[in-house]
């Protein structure tokens, strides 16, 4: 496990890039199956890491909790050397345990390199403002820094308050947090 930090790259305001995914439900998705949502959270996220498992229940109650935000779980991890991280894999836990919007597998790699995801999870928020999905937050999802540490709120309580902000249409004022997990493993 290599421990990695999020950068930040894409600037608050930018459009995000848009992905042509398959997704655990057997669909295909774009950001524009999307568009019916105030916000999305694009979440790069895995299988195995223990960061990205420890998430799991915060965006699933994000999920849950915001109607007007659609919650994607993005996977780009090599399911060669990783085999915790195969689509098939993906399939069961979206079954089982993952509730969010969509679950979406990135076999080449380019989504994540587009968004310059470094870690797993690698939240990334984008508000819906005139049918452009722009940048309002990259970073963490609560102060959590390790994966048996809880959080010093509710799980994802700063993503939330985020969340709030943009939902309210105000400007996230929030400096870049950013999230801890584990390296993208690369091809």
């Amino acid at each position: 496990m290599a421990l990695e930090k999020s950068t930040q790259e894409l600037e608050q305001g930018d459009v995000a890039p848009d992905f042509d995914l398959p997704g655990t439900d057997g669909e295909q998705y774009s950001l524009a199956d999307f568009r019916e949502y105030d916000a999305v959270l694009v979440v790069f996220t895995c299988n195995h890491c223990p960061y990205a498992k420890a998430k799991i229940d915060a965006l699933n109650g994000i999920a849950s909790d915001y109607e007007a935000v659609a919650v994607v779980g993005i996977n780009s991890n090599d399911a060669t050397t990783y085999p915790e991280d195969s689509f098939e894999r993906m399939a069961e836990l979206a079954d089982d345990v993952i509730e969010y919007d969509a679950y979406l597998r990135d076999e080449s790699q380019d989504v994540a390199r587009a968004y310059d995801a470094a870690c797993t999870p690698d939240p990334f928020l984008f508000s819906n403002e005139d049918d452009a999905f722009r940048l309002a937050y990259h970073g963490r999802l609560d102060d959590a820094a390790n994966p048996d540490d809880e959080p010093s709120g509710e799980p994802g309580f700063e993503m939330r308050a985020i969340i709030d902000t943009v939902l309210a249409g105000e400007t996230v004022e929030q400096e870049f947090r950013p999230a801890r997990g584990c390296s993208i493993k690369w091809k």
